[in-house]
């Protein structure tokens, strides 16, 4: 026998070199391997077994071999680049689970032992990178027990950009006219490069033109006619793209020969692209030409075989770079470049070959093979099994792409690799070869010990050993073979089938297997169960909303198997968890699952399932539940005929939840009204509602339809109230009043009907204001004469027409404002925070504008004006004081008038400095003496600060502790005698004043008093006490000492 196997997956590693699955063009990109031949079909000498693709197994229980799911890719590092670490990524899948190893130029690397390596998952990470040392080819390699693949090759690369070695370069020399090329030479380097040229100094580049050219493949610069403005030295600026960097070359001085200017010429071509340009498919193909020549020549581009250049060739720098993107077959041929100029033209030619290899695999009987498919340049294929070498000996066969094994053996099994290779590239696909040959095996697959099956039941005990190829079976039950019937059957897999099982059935039974390498047997045991029974079933009822019952669910089953019960509702099973208001189990013992449902609502109606489940059967038993309720609301309710007051309606009746309606109730409401109302046939509803919302409710339920709504309305009844008005800007006339409430306004369209006219006059001017929520209207002339008075009232209206107008009331209009200012403003400061200010009205026969008060503004002298502070006087009040102010300051006052109109001119400002403030300190060293019904007070005088008002006097207060009102002696002395009597308490203050007002209090000072017993003798003794109360800083201390009775007291603090 031989085994034909082909590759099974492709990856596109260059491009130009892909694989294409089949004759119908269909491609996969998925992952896949070859599935193994098994049983007989592997072990049938005269057949063939081809290794065809079929995905990957998703689930990693499935042995099988190692699978690439991600590559390494060839990259280029750049040697200054600051990333210190190169990875190359390697994923696998397999099981059991593949390690990974890697290669370098074909070596293995020991990442072990080298801490230059090491591995990230499977990706390999090389620490900081040598270019000597890692440039190379790299594979990942995966093995597990299956066998080994290798990954593609990846090439890691250092791009780096030497300096130019040169400094200094010759001067070029040439005469005006001729053309010119200066060369770059750039310096050792790895990666693409792009060009440029400096003119004498950075940053002014050569310009390409049609007289000027850089080539992106040399980096010369080509100039057709030196022209006097070349003169200069150029630099070469070399950038290598893939590290960014840049190295300037030496600078080239350019100079004219003074030997005279060059004629004209023939173009030269001496930037032209090659012969032959192989064009891979999708790539962008990009051809230089430009010519020298006098005069400067003209380049332009053509397809020899006279077709028109692809439409989506680009010509660039003045048509020296024609280019084709996504190159395609069509664009293939041969392509010119014409210089011209009109001493001549000439030519360069150049064949574009396009190219695509494509494998394809074509799938027959007995093979699967590769070929080429429309490629210029045809594959070589070499194998490789388990990662090394495979070659062509004894039964091993290699042809064209093909591998054949004959005669398979157990040594053949492993992971197998084609790889296909042109100028292109390398593509690596494998697959895995798996040979089975083994005798029966029952250690994975053992007969089940116990198997349980119910009287009258059906029983299949499985006989699955693992065997290649297929093995035949034979059963037993205890020592006696065991022979088919129509009740013992023996399956196609083994598997042995009884059905009406009988108790006799019950004993242990034992599978055969065998086949070429050898035999193996498994026994297991049948145990015949009665079967499980109902014995009280749940039955129908009809129940009222509200209840609650029990439906019975009762067993009778072997006592030696677990039992379950579940319920269904409608086909729905019941979660007891989640609906437990409701539903309930309960039953106590192991054979009832009964089922309660309390508080029973009209949902539950419908079927219950009582199942129950063992392991040798299941059962189950159903009943019907009714819930009887209140009747559901009608349906398809209408309304016709709707007039101003009343509605017809019509219905069509609900469901009834098995309760016959007998009688249906109507309740009508406004949206205005409080709660529903019943409606009895022909009552109409309020002839006031604009609204009228018709619901209807069923005896007994609180169920109800859809609100329906009618519309009915009437002329509005209700007038705005407190109409009135006023002020506003000059000629307006400001009318209000309040809006109706929409329950009374009696209809759709609502508004109001403003009417007035000048006091004395007989025709009304009338306007419309449509707004139901308008509670305002401002007429506007410009010939109003102000503070005239109107008569006014506000009507209503609707779309059922007008209503009555308010009580006619008496509005005027927007006044002026006063138009002079007020005259002889004097002020004067009567105190340290207090001055009064007066002024003399503006004279009647000059000024405009009814005067309500006047407004006085006062501002310290370091503050503005705007935010004087303002006081505000009403009627013909010509004087205030102005309060709150700060002492020795000098402050600004100005007086205006006003009314509902607004402010006039503002008089002069006058100026006035408060008085010095009062003095601060307090009077001290305070004592008194109690002397008959006399008290007699003397203090300490009060001395003024140098910007406090001077001392005129004292001012003594006293009050009974339990009086409010204060009596005040005046006194210009530093003692005084109050005559008081001893029956009550006293509470004494003294404080100085002063121009600037009066000065700190004292502290209250509290005079007990004397009860009678202490009178004689005793009254003459003088009781004293001094208390320096700058030397109390506690005032609790203080006030106790203070309350002490028939003492001297005298108080002192600074």
């Amino acid at each position: 026998m031989e085994i034909k196997a082909v590759l099974f997956r492709y990856q596109d590693l260059s491009p130009g070199l892909m694989f294409r699955e089949n004759s119908n063009g269909s491609t996969s990109d998925s992952i896949q391997r070859p599935t193994a031949c098994a049983g007989s079909q592997l072990w049938d000498g005269d057949s063939q077994c081809d290794l065809s693709p079929f995905p990957v197994p998703a689930d990693d229980n499935t042995l099988h071999g190692p699978v690439f799911l991600q590559e390494p890719d060839s990259l280029i590092f750049p040697l200054d680049s600051e990333e210190k670490k190169v990875k190359l990524s390697c994923e696998v899948k397999g099981n059991p689970r593949p390690t990974i190893g890697w290669k370098l130029n074909g070596s293995s690397i020991d990442v072990g032992m080298d801490f230059h390596y090491s591995l990230l998952g499977g990706a390999l990470l090389i620490n900081n990178p040598n270019k000597s040392q890692d440039a190379g080819t790299y594979q990942c390699v995966a093995t597990n027990p299956f066998g080994t693949i290798v990954s593609r090759e990846a090439k890691l690369q250092f791009a780096y950009l030497e300096n130019f070695k040169t400094r200094t370069r010759s001067t070029v020399s040439v005469r005006q006219g001729q053309g010119m090329v200066l060369l770059c030479g750039p310096p050792p380097h790895s990666g693409e490069l792009t060009y440029a040229w400096i003119f004498n100094e950075y940053p002014t580049f050569v310009h390409q033109d049609n007289r000027r050219f850089v080539s992106q493949e040399t980096g010369n610069l080509y100039i057709a006619k030196v022209e006097t403005s070349d003169v200069g030295n150029y630099t070469c600026v070399v950038t290598n793209t893939v590290t960014n960097s840049k190295v300037l070359g030496p600078p080239t001085p350019l100079v004219l020969r003074n030997d005279g200017v060059m004629g004209e010429y023939e173009p030269k071509i001496e930037v032209q692209f090659p012969e032959t340009v192989p064009s891979a498919k999708g790539t962008t193909v990009k051809l230089e030409c430009f010519a020298l020549g006098n005069p400067v020549p003209t380049i332009s581009w053509r397809r020899a075989d006279g077709k028109p250049l692809p439409r989506k060739a680009r010509r660039h720098r003045s048509s020296g770079l024609l280019e084709i993107p996504n190159f395609q077959q069509e664009d293939a041929g041969l392509y010119e470049c014409v210089a011209e100029n009109v001493r001549g033209k000439n030519v360069a030619r150049g064949q574009l070959t396009f190219y695509v290899v494509e494998f394809c695999c074509t799938h027959s009987q007995s093979c699967l093979s590769w070929k080429a498919v429309n490629g210029a340049f045809g594959p070589s294929y070499r194998w490789l099994k388990d990662g090394e070498p495979l070659l062509p000996q004894g039964r091993v066969q290699l042809e064209q792409g093909s591998l054949t094994i004959a005669n398979v053996s157990l040594s053949d099994a492993g992971m197998y690799q084609c790889v296909a290779e042109n100028r292109h590239g390398v593509i690596f696909a494998s697959a895995e070869l798996s040979v089975i040959a083994i005798g029966p095996d029952f250690s994975k697959t053992l007969l089940k010990k116990l198997t349980l099956v119910k009287v009258g039941g059906e029983v299949i005990i499985e006989c699955k050993p693992k065997a290649s190829p297929r093995p035949t079976y034979s059963w037993k039950k205890g020592k006696d073979i065991l022979r088919e019937n129509e009740r013992i059957t023996v399956l196609d897999d083994g598997s042995l089938r009884i059905v009406n099982v009988t108790k006799a059935d019950a004993g242990s039974y034992t599978c055969t297997a065998t086949n070429h390498f050898g035999t193996a047997s498994s026994t297991g045991s049948l145990v015949v169960k009665d079967p499980t029974r109902v014995m009280v079933s749940p039955f129908s009822m009809d129940v009222t909303v509200g209840e609650s019952i029990v439906l019975p669910c009762q067993v009778s089953h072997d006592h030696s198997l677990d039992i379950a019960f579940t319920w269904s509702f409608n086909g729905h099973l019941i979660d007891f968890d989640k609906d437990g208001d409701h539903f309930e189990k309960v039953g106590g013992q192991d054979s009832a699952g009964d089922l309660m449902i309390r508080s029973i609502q009209l949902k539950h109606a419908g079927k219950y399932v009582c199942m129950v489940q063992t392991s040798v059967d299941k059962l189950s038993a159903a009943a019907d539940l009714i819930v009887r309720g209140p009747p559901g609301p009608p349906e398809a309710v209408t309304i016709e005929e709707v007039t101003d007051s009343t509605a017809q309606l019509s219905w069509r009746p609900g469901a009834d939840n098995h309760s016959p309606i007998t009688m249906y109730v109507v309740q009508a409401r406004t949206p205005f009204s409080v709660g529903w109302q019943a409606v009895s046939t022909g009552k109409q509803c309020p002839a006031a509602a604009q609204l009228c919302s018709i619901s209807m409710w069923l005896l007994g339920s609180k169920a109800v339809t859809s609100i329906f709504c009618i519309y009915l309305s009437a002329v509005p009844e209700v007038t705005p109230a407190n109409v009135s008005g006023g002020g506003g800007s000059k000629s307006e006339l400001v009318i209000t009043w309040e809006t109706v409430p929409e329950e009374l306004q009696n209809g759709g369209g609502f508004g109001y009907v403003v009417a007035f006219r000048p006091l004395g006059t007989v025709s009304w001017m009338q306007t419309v204001v449509a707004s139901p929520d308008a509670a305002r209207y401002v007429f506007r002339n410009e010939s109003l004469p102000p503070f005239s008075p109107y008569e006014v009232k506000v009507g209503v209206y609707n779309n059922k027409g007008e209503g009555s107008f308010s009580p006619v009331t008496v509005v005027y209009s927007a006044e002026e404002e006063p138009t002079r200012a007020p005259t002889t403003v004097l002020a004067r400061s009567i105190s340290a925070s207090d001055v009064e200010v007066s002024w003399a009205p503006p004279w009647e026969s000059q000024h405009k504008g009814r005067i309500q008060g006047y407004e006085v503004r006062c501002w310290r002298h370091d503050e503005k004006e705007e935010n004087a502070k303002r006081i505000r006087t009403v009627g013909n009040q010509t004087s205030t004081k102005v309060s709150n102010l700060r002492g020795n300051a000098l402050y600004h006052l100005a007086v205006r008038a006003y009314n509902t109109a607004g402010t006039g001119p503002s008089s002069a400002a006058v100026n006035v400095t408060t008085k010095k403030p009062p003095p601060s300190q307090p009077p001290g060293n305070i004592v008194w003496n109690s002397s008959d019904s006399k008290i007699i007070l003397n203090w300490d005088q009060v001395k003024a600060l140098d910007n406090e008002s001077e001392v005129r006097g004292y001012k003594v207060l006293y009050r009974w502790n339990r009086e409010s009102s204060t009596s005040v002696i005046e006194t210009n002395k530093t003692s005084v005698e109050l005559s008081l009597p001893f029956d009550e308490d006293y509470i004494i203050e003294i404080k100085p004043f002063s121009d600037g007002g009066d000065g700190s209090s004292s502290e209250q000072i509290r005079i007990p008093k004397i009860s009678s017993k202490d009178g004689g003798p005793h009254q003459q003794i003088v009781h004293s006490l001094i208390l320096i109360a700058s030397q109390i800083k506690d005032s609790a201390t203080r006030n106790t000492i203070l309350s002490i009775p028939s003492c001297s007291w005298q108080i002192g603090w600074s």
